[in-house]
């Protein structure tokens, strides 16, 4: 289990589950079950004393996000963000395999089709059968990856340290005991301490005998239903066989070999890009906001901004346009920066008049 776990922060937590949404599935709750009875601070530290590596297991996504409706038809723009998006929201069903640090395979199965991430080793495939492409990266030797310099924290360190970094800003609590996929869990339940977000919550449910997060759900304001939820509905911790890591395209596949950017130079920076961006955070917290200078978006905005596809997904706002879903807002102003965050427009205007 990484260790980097200990680095959630509320400002960063919602966008990470919202970009792995593929992955989201109401968590397949039984009963209650009869757990013996934890603190938050024990079950933190049974997250970070977890050393699953292997596992292979099936999830079932479904998710609501307030997204508007974005056709798959005309405009190439759309089309290719309408693809983006449809993974982001729908049903779908995902088999997860991990065999070690370096051999995983994650299958979105379609009705039709099926999209499949493959890590073996130093190779990274992405094959989707709907159109028969493939991509192939070369991944760099983590061997010659410099050493993290980052403290080799204790399970109750870790523990310590990550309730120290959120309780400014959130309630850590304890919900009822829960089964997930056949298997006792508890039931983390993390609490923005601002009403000034979208997120009212995020629950996560914790396996009693691994430690491993089995299930995420992300609950918006004043809503009934969890936005998104992420949970295994069937999970062995079994090493997966060594035959599913082995791929080759299709030869009738097209494919595209891909280089990964170089990062010399950057070791002692964690995001180099962003911060030689200009890109700031504004606050702290749920309600942080993301800011992005204008000369920072370079064309893209203005290929954005040209396209049908904007004022679509975009609404007229005092200072510019946005778009707001349950979990997150984002402002274009009329002067070219960009602002994001988990809060509502009224607080991205409030930043941008700063």
């Amino acid at each position: 289990m990484s260790r980097t776990w200990v680095k959630w922060m509320p400002a960063v937590a919602v966008p990470a589950v919202i970009a792995v949404g593929v992955l989201a599935v109401p968590l397949q709750a039984g009963a209650a079950t009869d757990l013996p009875e934890k603190t938050p601070r024990e079950v933190l530290e049974l997250v970070a004393g977890s050393d699953v590596d292997t596992f292979s297991g099936t999830l079932e996504q479904s998710s609501d996000l307030g997204l508007p409706e974005i056709p798959s038809t005309g405009d190439a723009q759309a089309g290719e963000f309408a693809d983006a998006l449809e993974l982001l929201t729908g049903d779908h069903t995902v088999r997860v395999y991990r065999n070690g640090a370096d051999q995983s395979r994650v299958q979105v199965q379609d009705t039709m089709s099926e999209r499949n991430l493959i890590q073996n080793g130093s190779d990274l495939w992405l094959y989707d059968s709907a159109d028969n492409t493939a991509t192939h990266l070369t991944l760099p030797d983590a061997a010659g990856a410099p050493t993290s310099p980052e403290k080799a924290y204790t399970p109750g360190e870790l523990a310590d340290t990550f309730l120290a970094e959120v309780t400014p800003t959130t309630i850590v609590s304890l919900g009822e005991n829960t089964e997930v996929a056949g298997r006792g869990a508890y039931e983390l339940v993390l609490t923005p301490n601002t009403t000034d977000t979208l997120v009212d919550s995020v629950t996560i449910a914790v396996d009693a005998e691994s430690g491993l997060p089995l299930g995420v759900q992300v609950t918006a304001q004043d809503a009934a239903e969890p936005a998104i939820s992420v949970a295994f509905t069937s999970l062995s911790l079994d090493a997966p066989s060594a035959d599913l890591f082995a791929f080759t395209p299709p030869a009738s596949a097209t494919v595209t070999e891909e280089t990964l950017p170089d990062t010399t130079g950057h070791a002692d920076k964690t995001r180099p890009d962003v911060e030689s961006s200009g890109v700031t955070v504004v606050g702290t917290g749920w309600d942080a906001v993301v800011l992005m200078p204008a000369d920072a978006s370079g064309a893209g905005l203005a290929e954005l901004t040209a396209s049908p596809l904007y004022s679509q997904l975009t609404e007229a706002v005092d200072g510019g346009r946005a778009v707001s879903t349950a979990l997150m807002s984002v402002l274009v102003t009329d002067d070219g920066r960009v602002l994001a965050g988990s809060v509502p427009v009224e607080r991205l205007q409030a930043v941008a008049a700063e």
